[in-house]
């Protein structure tokens, strides 16, 4: 991808992380307000309708070399789940974690680590965007989640993927949730990554399972993923804006 095809994504990008890192530094009242939340979802209507028309359905992310790799890469958000449930798994080097995948599919099915790991693999070296504003380029490998689906086979009513996860995200144990369309969902470079830089996925980074969505900012790419849930609608999920910081007046379309 050259310069000029990527500065659209790149100017997305640096405006998403400009307002997300707004509401970290203290802005998080806006997001409780009325009127804040209805000028954030206007505008991110506006700005999907606009990159699915200038951008294919398909269209990839750039990806890099194994030159291009960051010294290390930190952890965002959570870095060790505060859920006794999930720290007894980790006990066990996770052998006894499971993903459960139900909802509206015609086959509902429960996969290890070890069945993940011997279905078809993609290994992608991309840039990860934080909306606090840092970037790290890492090697993901991992399972298509497109090759999951085809397995649980979605029924026709299904138009979203909702990823709920380990981590605790308050005192009342609100756990942390995101969801994807089926477009991204289907998406080639949409993983479910269990390796980081040819070493088994660190608990910090969301060990033993997170998705990469690779034309999405990082708020999107949930880690400790314990199920997928296929559903017609997200608003029963929640607070019904499709995620944990959605909740709290993020856009829920994040595409760079």
């Amino acid at each position: 991808m050259s310069a000029a095809d990527d500065s659209p994504r790149r100017l997305r990008r640096n405006l998403l992380t400009a307002i997300g890192g707004m509401l970290l530094g203290g802005c998080d009242a806006l997001s409780r307000s009325e009127w804040f939340p209805r000028i954030l979802r206007t505008g991110e209507n506006l700005s999907r309708r606009v990159q699915h028309a200038v951008t294919a359905r398909k269209s990839m992310a750039q990806e890099f070399t194994e030159h291009d790799l960051s010294p290390s890469f930190r952890s965002n958000g959570t870095a060790n789940p505060d859920d006794a449930a999930y720290q007894a798994l980790a006990q066990d080097g996770f052998v006894g974690w499971q993903l459960q995948v139900d909802g509206l599919v015609e086959q509902p099915m429960a996969f290890s680590l070890q069945q993940l790991r011997a279905m078809r693999s993609r290994v992608q070296i991309t840039r990860h965007d934080c909306v606090e504003g840092w970037s790290a380029i890492g090697k993901w490998k991992g399972v298509p989640l497109a090759d999951v689906l085809s397995l649980v086979r979605p029924t026709a009513a299904a138009r979203y993927v909702v990823f709920h996860c380990a981590d605790p995200m308050d005192q009342v144990g609100t756990k942390y949730y995101e969801s994807i369309d089926m477009e991204d969902a289907y998406h080639p470079q949409t993983i479910l990554a269990y390796e980081l830089n040819d070493a088994v996925l660190p608990i910090g980074n969301g060990a033993p399972l997170r998705v990469r969505i690779e034309r999405q900012l990082g708020y999107k790419m949930a880690k400790y993923i314990m199920r997928l849930q296929l559903v017609d609608s997200v608003a029963a999920i929640g607070h019904g804006r499709g995620g944990y910081w959605e909740d709290q007046g993020y856009e829920w379309y994040a595409g760079i």
